[in-house]
């Protein structure tokens, strides 16, 4: 139905578009000297679900928006199709990274400002510096790896089996309001389940902007916690094959 070159165009800017909002927003809420500081989890989970709105309603005349390898992979699983998979999750991980460069630049100004907490060398006092890694991407609450995999798992199957069910009714297609849905869907996740872990729920959402993060040069920015960085990509794969292979299964 869509081309290589639509699919990849298509998952680039979508993905870019919803990692924008999502760094975004992350950023407005975790920075020193941004309007919107400490303005709490549920601006974070809206933020979200605007991204998921935004992202793909933009991408899905190229691509059908996917914009997350865990959906790619769970429509994969029940339709048996493969031959794009590969240009749907390169086109996401470059939009994933290409987002977050982004999102880096309108914060380029609180990022450089995020210093050492004492007093400048004219005697005004400064704030502590902000750890920077939660605003690109997910740090579990209470650091288990089993947990951590199971809530993502959990998660990713809330968000794709959903999605696919959608999909059978052909009256949001036609009136234009599934992306809208799915997007509500994704600010209930983050709402109820984001707690733990951040929600991941998307391999490309994770470890995109955590490489953009290792290589951008933000003052204090700590560390991009590699040794944590496969939970958000394992367990968001494995539920979204779970996630097909039950949709599969069951309807």
């Amino acid at each position: 139905m869509y081309s290589n070159g639509d699919i990849f165009v298509g998952e680039i800017i979508g993905t870019a578009i919803l990692i924008l909002f999502g760094a975004g927003v992350c950023a407005a809420v975790t920075l020193n000297y941004s309007k919107a500081k400490a303005s709490g989890w549920i601006v974070i989970a809206f933020g979200w679900g605007f991204g998921v709105m935004a992202g793909a309603y933009t991408a899905a005349p190229l691509s059908g928006g996917h914009l997350n390898p865990a959906v790619t992979l769970g429509i994969a699983v029940d339709t048996g199709e493969w031959g794009k998979v590969w240009v749907y999750v390169l086109g996401q991980m470059i939009g994933a990274m290409l987002g977050a460069a982004l999102a880096y630049l309108v914060y380029f100004a609180q990022f450089n400002a995020n210093v050492p907490r004492g007093k400048t060398n004219d005697g005004r006092s400064v704030d502590q510096p902000t750890p920077t890694l939660g605003i690109f991407s997910t740090i579990p609450e209470i650091r288990n790896p089993v947990a951590n995999l199971l809530t993502e798992v959990i998660g990713t199957i809330a968000l794709v089996l959903p999605l696919l069910a959608f999909g059978l009714n052909k009256g949001l297609g036609e009136s234009g309001t599934l992306v809208l849905i799915v997007a509500f869907l994704v600010v209930g996740i983050g709402l109820s389940l984001g707690g733990p872990t951040g929600y991941a729920i998307n391999p490309a959402r994770d470890l995109g902007p955590r490489i953009v993060h290792t290589f951008l040069p933000i003052p204090n920015k700590g560390t991009s916690d590699w040794s944590y960085a496969w939970i958000p990509v394992a367990g968001p794969l494995v539920g979204g094959a779970l996630a097909g292979l039950i949709y599969h299964v069951a309807f």
